[in-house]
Order: structure tokens, then sequence, then C-alpha cells
């Protein structure tokens, strides 16, 4: 069998909805998790998802986010999932499946850990494996980051691809 590793990480800062009059929500891993909260991005800002990407195109070899993302973003394609749906044909035309996927959100606000579940039922039928085979994990970062200062979210993804 061959395998691959893959590594993502991705950023975003957030801002409260009373300090700006914004219609979006903070959406993690496919979930809507605040409707006080909203992530400064072009796309609806789902750094879960985004950092998922990174992970399953540096496994197969590409490059980041952007390299796909950024045009679709400027033909008006703004849901992260799309973004998504683009690095999963790239990893089934190579072969790979995926085997595992392991989340770590850092973030002092707003607290997720009540929306784990729902975020893995989320990527699980995204990605069209067992809910079981994704780990999330959160951290407050215990203020010694800006995403510790909530300021922010960062997420590193990683995933385990094999060839059968």
């Amino acid at each position: 069998m061959d395998y691959r590793i893959g590594l993502g990480l991705d950023s975003h800062r957030i801002k409260e909805k009373r300090e700006e009059k914004r219609e979006k929500n903070l959406i993690l891993g496919g979930v809507e998790v605040s409707k006080d909260y909203y992530a400064l991005a072009d796309s609806e800002g789902d750094v879960v998802i985004h950092s998922l990407c990174n992970a399953l195109s540096t496994a197969i070899g590409g490059g980041s986010l952007d390299t796909w993302a950024g045009p679709m973003f400027r033909q008006g394609i703004t849901d992260s999932k799309e973004f998504l749906k683009i690095v999963l044909e790239k990893v089934k035309r190579k072969g790979f499946k995926i085997k595992n996927v392991a989340i770590m959100v850092e973030a002092q606000r707003p607290k997720m850990e009540q929306y784990r579940e729902k975020m893995q039922q989320s990527l699980a039928k995204l990605l069209e494996i067992k809910k079981e085979n994704i780990g999330i994990a959160f951290t407050t970062g215990q203020d010694l980051t800006e995403f510790g200062k909530g300021k922010g979210i960062q997420v590193f993804a990683t995933v385990l691809l094999n060839k059968p």
C-alpha cells in the first residue's frame, strides 16, 4: 500500500458582530458555531475546511488552498465546501482514499467543544468517511498567542491517505 500524510494550517481574524454590521456568521467544519462572531475572509472563512484543504493538497504533492480557491473566489464562489470538492477530486484522481483526519483548533472565543460532534458529522459527510475517523480537539491557547487572546482562530489539520 502507498500511504501519504498531509499537514495543513490556516488562520483567520475574527470580529464580534457588534463591532461591525455583518450578515455572515462564524462557520467551522461546515457548521455554524456562532451568530456573534464572523471571520475576516474573502469566503465565509471556514478555517477548519481551509486547513483540511491544505492538508489534502500537501499529501498529494500540491500547493496551498489559494492556488485553486483564489480563482474560484474571483468568480464569486465563496463557499469553502466548494473549495474542498476540488481538492477531493484531485485526491481521487491520484487513486488515494482518506483513512484518518486530525484537526486541532486554537481559539479563545467562541467556545466550540459543544459543536465537535456536529463538525465531525459534517466533515464525515463531505469527505465520505466514518465520523470515527475524524478527531477534532480545541485549545484556548491561554492568552499566549494572538489566537489565545481571542483575535482569531488557527487550525492545524493532518490527513492520512492510502492507495489500496
